[in-house]
């Protein structure tokens, strides 16, 4: 009777368990979600075609870019020695300017002394002409002062006595070396005369010249004025297909991961439709050998860990910071660790873009910036390429400072890796990302962290 009643109970559990297993095995059918959107074949590969399209477009606008760039690099450099040559020009027009007002100078002081020597030879004279007029009225043998000079004989010359007491040899003496200084120094006023001929004649070719390179100087500057413009619109162009094709990549990869979630409810439905079969199966035979067992196992695996980025955080920082940056005008000596600040002049070009009333960042103000709380820089490129370890160029990585100048270092920018890098390039410019330049690059980056 025991044993009968056991048994009655062994079959009932077995029953009731068999109901559960089913209605678990049946329950998740009912709680399956519609399935998704399925894009066709077609659809996605128009929509792959479409952004490679667009990213051939890039890569066109990007070469143009940097072939633009390249030349407006080139332009810069002509007009830096434009405004070099012009410097010059007006240093030798000073000079030129200073030496014919000095041959002037020269030339009215020779003029003078030659007017005074002759002054002096005309009063001379005149005294002798006196006493030769005098030695007449007394009845002087001596008809005239040329007669007793051109005596031939000691015994005409002894008939001259009283007038070789009135005129003694040393004023015969002083009146020929007035006469010979009188030449001198009519000599020395032609030949300073002269001198200042020549002097406005190199005054005439300073002033030529430095309108020359002035006229130069204005001709690069709107060559390089023109590159520039092109290049913003190829920048604008750039960034308008650049758009375009993250808007394609997005279409493509939203009927990818449409795609992809129809797939994954496709394979989770089989593995829930499998599941029931299996527990179906298991729960009728349980009922039929009439045998207690547990419930299937419906856990599913955890989805594996996010793989950690390889750049230290430290890193990513600096990098964070600088392109926080971007777009911000470039201004010549603008810039700190707290952010842009009013660019100041420099006499020259940076005045000429108005970069004193700018607040910005030039090149090495932007990395100050980047790096503040990492290591406090200088504000001077050459500086910041000694601040840190240098490693060969073929081994920079994300982070470094890049730096163009073979004869003498004039830039610095921010290493992004992949080829780009992101600087205050010039005025007129902004802070921008762009392709790492080999043209006159240092051969080592410099890394301060890692």
């Amino acid at each position: 009777m025991v044993d009968q009643g056991r048994r009655a109970r062994r079959w009932l559990g077995a029953a009731a368990l068999a109901l559960v297993v089913v209605s678990i095995a049946t329950g998740p059918a009912a709680a399956v979600p519609p399935p998704p959107p399925n894009p066709s074949d077609s659809e996605i590969s128009a929509s792959q075609r479409d952004a490679n399209a667009k990213a051939g477009e890039v890569g066109q606008l990007t070469n143009q870019l940097a072939e633009a760039e390249s030349r407006l690099d080139e332009l810069q450099s002509t007009v830096e020695l434009r405004m070099e040559e012009a410097n010059k020009a007006l240093v030798d027009l000073q000079t030129a300017q200073d030496a014919a007002d000095q041959a002037q100078r020269d030339a009215d002081a020779a003029k003078r002394e030659a007017d005074a020597a002759q002054a002096q030879i005309d009063a001379a004279r005149a005294n002798l002409d006196a006493f030769i007029s005098s030695s007449y009225q007394q009845g002087s043998t001596m008809g005239s002062i040329s007669a007793y000079l051109g005596a031939t004989s000691p015994k005409d010359l002894l008939a001259r006595a009283q007038l070789l007491e009135a005129v003694s040899g040393s004023q015969l003496n002083a009146l020929e070396m007035m006469q010979q200084a009188q030449t001198d120094k009519s000599n020395k006023d032609a030949a300073a005369r002269q001198a200042l001929q020549l002097a406005q004649q190199a005054q005439d070719q300073a002033a030529q010249a430095k309108i020359t390179a002035d006229s130069a100087q204005a001709a690069a500057v709107q060559a390089q004025q023109n590159q520039a413009a092109q290049n913003a619109q190829l920048v604008a162009q750039k960034t308008t297909v650049e758009q375009q094709l993250f808007e394609a990549q997005q279409r493509v990869s939203g009927l990818q991961g449409q795609r992809q979630r129809y797939d994954d409810w496709l394979a989770q439905k089989q593995r829930e439709d499998e599941e029931q079969a299996r527990q179906a199966a298991l729960a009728a035979a349980q009922a039929s050998n009439s045998q207690p067992s547990g419930g299937g196992n419906n856990s599913r695996p955890s989805p594996p860990p996010v793989a950690s980025g390889s750049s230290s955080a430290t890193i990513e920082r600096v990098v964070a910071r600088a392109m926080s940056q971007l777009g911000v005008p470039y201004a010549w000596g603008g810039g700190n660790a707290y952010g842009p600040t009013r660019g100041i002049r420099d006499g020259g070009v940076a005045d000429a873009y108005g970069d004193y009333r700018k607040v910005g960042f030039d090149c090495s103000g932007l990395m100050i910036y980047a790096f503040a709380g990492v290591k406090a820089l200088p504000h001077y490129s050459g500086y910041q390429y000694t601040s840190g370890r240098r490693v060969p160029l073929a081994q920079m990585r994300r982070g470094d400072m890049l730096f163009w100048g073979r004869g003498g270092i004039h830039h610095v920018a921010l290493y992004l890796g992949n080829g780009m890098m992101i600087e205050a390039p010039q005025s007129g410019l902004t802070v921008r990302v762009t392709r790492v330049r080999y043209g006159d690059i240092l051969p080592f980056a410099t890394r301060l962290v890692g």
